[in-house]
């Protein structure tokens, strides 16, 4: 008798994750993984921080911590301290119990229960999203019942940002439409708007009572500074709006597998944010119940303690400062190579990633000839990259500019 589900096709690999099966299958010694956004040391080995080793220790040392289950929303000391790093110490909206914060799932689970929360209680159900964008927000919207559209956001002839578009296409949405804005070091582009150009899309949006989402993946990691990595979601919340914002701690603590994160909802008045709060509650129970404990207490061990936390934020900038030297590196061996075009924007772009701008032909032929994996769309991951891989990356991109020239 055939399998109920014998007619199931098999799906496809991710767009993203199906890089690293690829490489893993790939025998060659040279071979390059630049396709998933993880850390990696200058050896291209995983990184856990010296801070994050020291909290693990101190809390498996505490003879006193137990499994029980956490409340619905989380561990209460981790989601304050959590707002308080995106919103700032002197927030007047923490001040005045406006934010509601619930411990998620890392960025991609703190990004589904808000969807979920507006798919039940918004009355605009389109969220415009940039183009490009992470290739999981389409899906996590519209698996929650929203409505995706793009807003025009990245410029492939200067490979910086479509400022006009952004603008002219926010300017066009309907009222009150749901608005998902990278805080910082934006995926997979690595293009960021100015603090002027961010003022002008603030006004522009409060001006049509768009609301924000804001995913904040890279905070600290991209600029090196906790702080100005913050400005852009702070510049709304001053404003005295309300916002959605979705944070992560896989890339600036390095609790990738842990997943820790935290949904925030800035609220108009403390009333507001009360009853918000409650049916959050009523969203999270059916569909996880609780968030696990050991990655929250970890981040929390390490935000309430003073040393720790300064600990951390020197961690954190040395991380974010390979990364720029990494790009320093690439561009300089492109330009020593006489490589045809403009590779300025390696050095321009910020965070994680890059988008070099290469074609899917090129990127497999970079892949088929030189064992270099990244997704097709040419993002790479420079936290991938060491002083001894780039030397082989920049043959490959070379060779794949001037195949057939």
């Amino acid at each position: 008798m055939d399998s109920v589900f014998a007619s199931i096709v098999q799906a496809p690999e991710d767009p993203i994750l199906g890089v690293t099966v690829a490489y893993n299958k790939d025998p060659s010694p040279n071979k390059l993984n630049l396709g998933v956004g993880a850390y990696r040391t200058e050896e291209g080995k995983p990184l856990v921080l010296n801070v994050v080793r020291k909290a693990e220790q101190l809390l498996v040392n505490d003879q006193s911590r137990v499994k029980e289950y956490l409340p619905i929303l989380g561990l209460a000391e981790f989601n304050k301290l959590s707002a308080k790093l995106i919103l700032g110490d002197d927030s007047p909206a923490i001040q005045e119990n406006r934010v509601a914060t619930a411990q998620c799932l890392s960025g991609t689970g703190s990004l589904r229960v808000g969807a979920e929360f507006l798919a039940k209680h918004y009355h605009q159900r389109t969220i415009y999203i940039p183009q490009p964008s992470w290739g999981n927000h389409v899906k996590v919207f519209t698996m929650a019942g929203l409505s995706v559209k793009n807003y025009r956001y990245y410029d492939p002839t200067t490979r910086g940002l479509n400022f006009q578009g952004l603008l002219e296409d926010l300017g066009a949405a309907p009222a009150g439409a749901i608005v998902l804005l990278h805080a910082c070091a934006h995926n997979p582009t690595g293009v960021d708007p100015t603090v002027e150009q961010w003022e002008q899309i603030r006004q522009s949006m409060r001006s049509k009572g768009l609301l924000p989402f804001f995913d904040s993946a890279y905070q600290g990691f991209a600029s090196g500074s906790l702080d100005a990595d913050a400005q852009p979601v702070r510049m709304f919340v001053a404003d005295g709006g309300e916002c959605f914002i979705a944070q992560s701690y896989a890339k600036n603590m390095g609790l990738y597998g842990e997943r820790v994160g935290a949904l925030s909802i800035v609220c108009k008045a403390a009333d507001v944010a009360s009853r918000v709060e409650s049916q959050l509650k009523l969203v999270i129970r059916p569909m996880y119940s609780n968030p696990p404990i050991h990655g929250a207490s970890i981040a929390m061990t390490i935000l309430k303690n003073s040393d720790m936390y300064n600990e951390w934020k020197i961690e954190l900038k040395a991380m974010a400062d390979r990364i720029i030297s990494m790009r320093k590196q690439l561009f300089d061996a492109l330009s020593a190579k006489g490589t045809p075009g403009d590779w300025s924007h390696i050095i321009k772009q910020i965070g994680m990633f890059t988008f070099t701008g290469l074609d899917s032909d090129q990127v497999a032929f970079m892949t088929k000839e030189y064992h270099i994996y990244m997704t097709s769309d040419g993002r790479i991951s420079m936290a991938g990259l060491s002083s001894k891989t780039v030397p082989h990356l920049a043959d490959a991109i070379h060779a794949a500019v001037t195949r057939g020239c």
